[in-house]
């Protein structure tokens, strides 16, 4: 029996058990209800920027198809962690097949690489918008648009692919109690039995190359963006290329920031509990600020929002 129960832990057969943050929590029922609040707002005001952008001809523009595919990101992206976590923490039982964990893993790991050669191509869409207006039109027409999503997409899949059948097939002889509140990669990795030295330097180079490309990408767009600005004789042009790129880089720096340090820090600055406090910042949080942040400080969106919900009608009938 000894022998039976060793061979199937040995051989990643058995399941695995998510510790996440509600068993240190002092009040986890208040957490789960205010974690719960957050899933369906994120969802609904990306569903809700989703169908204002495709709804309102006047939104049928390269950035509004990018932040469109941005929302569509988020909202699978919250959609892969949170309902398995309040799940657990409703019915008590914390467990996940290897099946479900490595199905879990691959769509974490997809999203979150094509989300970040996205945010590249929207800083690129807002440099040549900025940059290069009277070409525009012709450097990023509907099939560049569709190439370039195509490729965060592919690109995404590929980091997908290339992490989560080596990190499912390690031997995991020992505990297997994931010290975090879903698959994540590195923290699965720390329960293998075996030598993942090679895997870890690996994963590190192939995350240094993804974030080091679109973080040039990014970088130059910007640095060229501002002395265009600057340039510019229009005080209101300043005022709304700056309020635009302050956005972009408002959801660059919190997605990037936890990225690099889930990634690229030292295992000595890695604790679970920190680990689980960054994740918050870039599965639950920057899926909710997105469209925020892309609504409330755009004006053509506000307009698409009174225009659907018939306020501006209303507007107009009384001034009559």
């Amino acid at each position: 029996m000894n022998i039976i129960t060793w061979m199937s832990n040995y051989t990643g057969l058995s399941d695995f058990t998510l510790v996440g943050f509600f068993s240190q929590s002092k009040h986890p029922v208040l957490l789960a209800v205010v974690i719960f609040v957050i899933f369906l707002m994120a969802l609904s005001g990306n569903a809700l920027l989703i169908l204002l952008i495709h709804s309102d001809t006047r939104l049928h523009t390269p950035m509004y198809f990018f932040i469109s595919q941005l929302s569509l990101m988020d909202m699978m992206y919250i959609s892969v962690t949170v309902p398995k976590m309040l799940m657990d923490q409703v019915l008590g039982s914390h467990r996940i097949s290897a099946a479900a964990c490595g199905m879990q893993m691959f769509l974490y790991v997809t999203l979150a690489g094509s989300e970040f050669f996205l945010l590249a191509t929207m800083s690129y869409d807002r440099y040549v918008a900025i940059c290069h207006p009277l070409r525009y039109p012709v450097l990023m027409n509907c099939k560049v648009c569709l190439l370039l999503m195509s490729v965060c997409w592919f690109l995404g899949s590929l980091d997908g692919f290339m992490f989560t059948p080596v990190t499912m097939t390690f031997p995991f002889c020992g505990s297997r109690e994931i010290h975090h509140f879903f698959c994540e990669v590195p923290a699965v990795t720390k329960l293998s039995c075996s030598d993942t030295w090679l895997y870890e330097t690996f994963m590190y180079l192939c995350c240094v190359l993804m974030l080091l490309i679109p973080v040039t990408v990014i970088s130059s767009s910007y640095s060229f963006i501002l002395l265009t600005v600057l340039r510019m004789n229009s005080a209101e042009g300043r005022k709304k290329a700056l309020a635009t790129c302050s956005s972009y880089m408002t959801v660059v720096i919190l997605f990037y920031g936890a990225a690099v340090y889930t990634y690229m820090l030292p295992a000595s600055f890695h604790t679970p509990e920190k680990d689980m406090v960054v994740s918050v910042f870039y599965t639950i949080l920057t899926p909710l600020l997105n469209p925020l942040i892309y609504s409330l400080r755009n004006k053509n969106v506000t307009e698409a929002l009174k225009k659907l919900l018939g306020v501006k009608p209303l507007f107009q009938e009384a001034v009559k």
